[in-house]
């Protein structure tokens, strides 16, 4: 692919490299609205408000972050109201920072930003490429509180607590003491609960919140029952906003035609979206979803099994799952995570994802805990097929152990941005994630392609990726050694063609069939000249 040709790269989901962060925890680019709902408790280590927000995100989109990071979607944890006040959860204090404790689904908690900042953040990252995914959760409220009411009976039910034993014991239940669990699975039409109400008629906004929800029910014909409700409050984001994509929380825990409806009614959003503003579309991808099925492993193939019985949630409206087996793969050598997974998506995946991560918000068991391996977390990360995860922090040796935390506070400390502008091992690490992050950004064969070995010792491989009338092929070199590399490339490109290896940026022809590059890394990153 001729280097004047990147920007006719199309964008291709089942390779992007999605940036994860917490909202609250990446960069505070508006420090007028750190404390909104007297928010003002002493929380306990890292279970508090830490000031970040989407004006954050905003900013490092203008100054180019996410791009140098080869990233082309950002998902961002949920920004919806938060529960006001927080709970002691034995940790101390712990307030709605993480944004999975909605109390009002139709609005932007304050402490996050506004509805124009989101429109700004979507607009921002569409004009660099860069694609947007909300959070969205479905199966639960926010926790109660003296501040935060419990929702109505006919909308929650509480006093169960999931024991994870069979399908029911997963869905119909509490995920801990106090989270009330919203009855998805209910075919009882429902009321809107009284403290929304008041709140609407308080904001001024009773009227057309009313009248948006009687439109929806008469276009749908749906009952009103809790979930067509949420579905519906989750979807006005798409509509108003024309965000790219959702990654859905806790999906196991709500029977999973709940999503088929879901993704239904995104579809429906984003092709209304599209209509109504046909100069911001930016590609033909439909809407795409994620779900979060927790310990769903790539090996299951289409299946999650619950023990009495399994379900396939890639035909209940999801394009791709969260794979939780991608940092117990990352133990192994690169031929051994390349092939399986090139293997396991170009088969029964077919047409569809995994989104493979290394270290995340809340699992307790990174691949690289300590930080230890941060340039090798990278490469296999970023050089695996499928989508790849960059937790905030991954990409800078974030440290993931902060003493005085409990639970996965650990993994959300705010974004090491001083390291980043001040130290050289951090900086090292960013330029190597940077560097492989651009290259999987520009092509899309090294996470949605099909993988080939060209020889184990050195390791080189390809990669190469069709669709419609565009094609992009790679050739890649790992732990070869510094100084003059040659490289068998005959099996991709032809002699005489020229090649620039992205890594060291030197520039090579091909001669009897081998490319030669002379740099000071181990690693080489072929593209066409």
């Amino acid at each position: 692919m001729d280097n004047d040709n990147t920007s006719k790269t199309p964008f291709i989901w089942e390779g992007a490299n999605v940036y994860f962060l917490l909202t609250d925890r990446f960069y505070n680019g508006n420090p007028s609205n750190d404390i909104k709902f007297n928010r003002t408790k002493t929380a306990g280590k890292l279970r508090g408000f830490e000031g970040g927000d989407i004006i954050g995100i905003i900013k490092k989109i203008d100054e180019g972050y996410f791009d140098q990071l080869g990233i082309n979607v950002i998902w961002l944890t949920p920004i919806v109201e938060q529960i006001h006040d927080g709970v002691d959860e034995g940790t101390g204090l712990t307030y709605g920072y993480h944004g999975y404790w909605a109390r009002d689904w139709t609005t932007l908690d304050p402490n996050f930003g506004t509805k124009e900042d989101l429109a700004n953040l979507v607009k921002k990252a569409h004009a660099k490429g860069i694609r947007i995914m909300l959070d969205g959760v479905i199966n639960h409220t926010g926790p109660v509180t003296p501040e935060d009411p419990i929702w109505p009976e006919d909308w929650v039910r509480t006093g169960v607590v999931c024991d994870y034993k069979s399908f029911e014991n997963t869905t119909m239940c509490t995920l801990v003491d106090n989270l009330p669990d919203v009855r998805t699975e209910s075919t009882q039409e429902v009321e809107l609960p009284p403290f929304l109400i008041e709140k609407w008629k308080n904001e001024n906004r009773y009227d057309k919140e009313i009248e948006s929800l009687n439109e929806f029910f008469e276009r749908t014909k749906y009952p009103r029952t809790p979930k067509y409700y949420i579905i519906k409050w989750l979807t006005d984001y798409i509509l108003e906003f024309g965000i790219d994509g959702y990654r859905c929380d806790t999906v196991k825990h709500t029977e999973e035609i709940v999503w088929l409806d879901f993704k239904k009614q995104c579809d429906y959003a984003f092709a209304t979206w599209k209509k109504h503003h046909p100069l911001e579309v930016l590609d033909q991808n439909a809407f795409y979803t994620i779900a979060e099925v927790y310990g769903y492993e790539i090996s299951g193939g289409l299946d999650y099994d619950f023990g009495d019985r399994k379900v396939n949630y890639f035909q209940h409206g999801f394009n791709s799952l969260i794979n939780f087996e991608f940092k117990l793969d990352a133990q192994n050598d690169y031929e051994v995570i390349f092939s399986k997974y090139s293997e396991q998506l170009q088969n029964q995946l077919k047409g569809f994802s995994v989104l493979n991560y290394v270290s995340s918000h809340d699992d307790p068991d990174p691949f690289d805990a300590n930080r230890n391996r941060t340039f090798e977390s990278g490469t296999k990360l970023l050089l695996s097929l499928g989508m790849s995860q960059v937790y905030y922090g991954d990409e800078s040796g974030r440290s993931l152990v902060i003493e005085g935390t409990e639970g996965d506070a650990t993994f959300r400390s705010f974004m090491n941005w001083d390291d980043i502008n001040s130290n050289e091992e951090t900086q090292r690490i960013l330029w190597h994630w940077q560097k492989l992050g651009q290259f999987r950004r520009n092509h899309p064969a090294v996470g949605a392609g099909i993988h080939n070995i060209i020889s184990a010792k050195p390791y080189i491989f390809s990669r190469s990726y069709t669709n419609d009338n565009y094609t992009d092929q790679v050739v890649i070199g790992l732990d070869l050694g510094i100084g003059v590399k040659e490289l068998p490339v005959d099996s991709i490109f032809k002699d005489g063609t020229k090649l620039r290896d992205t890594f060291s940026g030197k520039e090579t022809e091909v001669q009897n069939g081998k490319a030669i590059i002379d740099s000071e890394f181990g690693l080489v990153l072929l593209e066409l000249a």
